[in-house]
């Protein structure tokens, strides 16, 4: 008995020994992704933010007040979601928390009698939003891992179709993005991004009113350059939306990998102790029988 528990422990050890190797390599491979994906979420911002200030000050020009391409809305009468997410799984809570916030969001609207259009990027919304029979309009899968640009000009050219069909003057219209912020290393957060309307706080108007009272001449006119910019300005937040979330993504495998990681390690210590203890029982029990033998053999004599 006390042999076949240690082959039997031997087997388990060598398997979680294997799978130890595999996780402490994907560990290392999403450490090495992170300053990466740190560094292309780094060199896109300057362009993110020169289009978003080219916006602003062409929306000052026509002017801030009453211009439904600026501002909240307190009654949506349409609302278009991205969800992002990633294709693979082994991140954690990564995907759940994105899809949660998603589905909670979405409910919340249907529950106010808003229609809403929801677009995904990443196989796990797929998965996820079948089961709960959710229609998923549009879905994109195998760009998460490295984000291109073209794949933000492909989404954005589905996704702001609506918002060019009904025009920039359309009220109750609202686009979000649904994915996770990266902040730092240790700090990530899902984010409910109000692509558009474009948001601003206070800040942002009185800004707006010193634009508007010292602005460039623009060329073409205002409206059309309006027209121009937003479906670049639409493709720059999806794609820095694309980029923080696979940094994130690199980020929770590589911290659920090095969990797994020292998870296995205990286990590898766990089975080798109950192995020596097995050992330790069949070598007591075999002394013990000898023992006991030559006990016998000298009470025979």
């Amino acid at each position: 008995m006390g042999a076949g528990q240690e082959r039997a422990l031997r087997q388990r050890i060598k398997s979680v020994e294997a799978t130890k190797k595999i996780t402490r390599a994907m560990e290392l491979i999403a450490a090495s992704q992170i300053s990466k994906a740190q560094n292309r979420i780094a060199t896109s911002r300057p362009y993110q933010n020169a289009i978003a200030r080219a916006l602003a000050e062409t929306s000052a020009e026509i002017g801030f007040g009453g211009n439904s391409l600026l501002g909240e809305i307190d009654s949506p009468t349409r609302v278009i979601i991205l969800a992002v997410v990633s294709d693979r799984g082994l991140c954690g809570g990564y995907n759940n928390s994105v899809l949660r916030t998603v589905e909670r969001t979405y409910k919340n609207y249907t529950q106010q009698g808003v229609e809403v259009t929801l677009t995904t990027v990443g196989k796990k919304a797929q998965n996820y939003f079948r089961f709960r029979s959710i229609p998923v309009e549009n879905s994109y899968v195998s760009m998460t891992d490295k984000p291109q640009f073209n794949d933000a000009i492909e989404i954005g050219s589905q996704f702001m179709a609506p918002i060019l069909e009904t025009g920039l003057d359309s009220p109750g219209l609202k686009a979000e993005i649904i994915s996770t912020r990266f902040l730092s290393p240790g700090v990530q957060k899902v984010e409910e991004f109000q692509l558009f309307p474009i948001l601003q706080d206070s800040s942002d108007e009185e800004e707006g009113e010193k634009v508007a009272k010292a602005l460039p001449e623009i060329e073409p006119e205002a409206p059309i350059l309006l027209q121009q910019l937003l479906p670049q300005y639409i493709e720059t937040a999806i794609f820095a939306a694309l980029l923080e979330a696979s940094a994130s993504e690199h980020t929770a495998r590589q911290r659920a990998m090095s969990a797994a990681t020292e998870n296995a390690e205990e286990l590898i210590k766990t089975y080798v102790r109950e192995m020596n203890r097995v050992r330790q029982e069949a070598i007591t029990t075999e002394i013990m029988e000898i023992v006991g033998g030559a006990e016998a053999l000298k009470s025979s004599n």
